[in-house]
């Protein structure tokens, strides 16, 4: 949550065509990755239910969503719907709902985050690893939204 300027870094065409796709088939179909689920919003333009497959970050009995390419469309939805998501897996859903991190509250969300999917998301975190200083991952806090869910009773 700072006002420097929105970083965002867009998937490539494998990314998004082939990587993304299987993920979410594989998640849609109960099958969860490393804590793959599929995210669904609403679409703050179309109102539409949006999904797209995302990490499922549990730390101390807490879980977290990061968004390791910047601020992207899940994450300009996810705040349009006042942090109002679904997480699904299979056909389990849950209702949850987030809120945004502060920079300095990210560091510790950020380094249990690379180190767990570091070989999936490492390089668009500019050279920080789980292994480097608070500053060095608070320094790159801004350019990663990250998210605390609490879950929300069905509607």
């Amino acid at each position: 949550m700072s006002d420097a300027q929105p970083h965002y870094r867009e998937p490539g065409w494998f990314t998004r065509n082939v990587f993304n796709r299987a993920v979410r088939g594989l998640t849609s179909a109960g099958i969860s990755l490393l804590g793959s689920r599929v995210l669904e919003v609403r679409g703050r333009k179309s109102g539409q239910p949006q999904r797209i497959p995302v990490n499922l970050l549990t730390l101390d009995g807490s879980d977290y969503l990061v968004s390791a390419r910047g601020e992207g469309q899940w994450v300009r939805n996810v705040r349009a719907a006042d942090g109002e998501l679904d997480l699904l897996v299979g056909r389990r859903r849950q209702h949850w709902r987030a809120q945004e991190l502060s920079d300095d509250d990210k560091v510790p969300i950020l380094r249990a985050y690379l180190r767990r999917w570091k070989s999936e998301v490492g390089v668009f975190f500019e050279g920080v690893g789980p292994e480097s200083s608070d500053e060095e991952i608070r320094a790159i806090a801004h350019k990663h939204p990250a998210f605390v869910l609490t879950e929300r009773p069905e509607q």
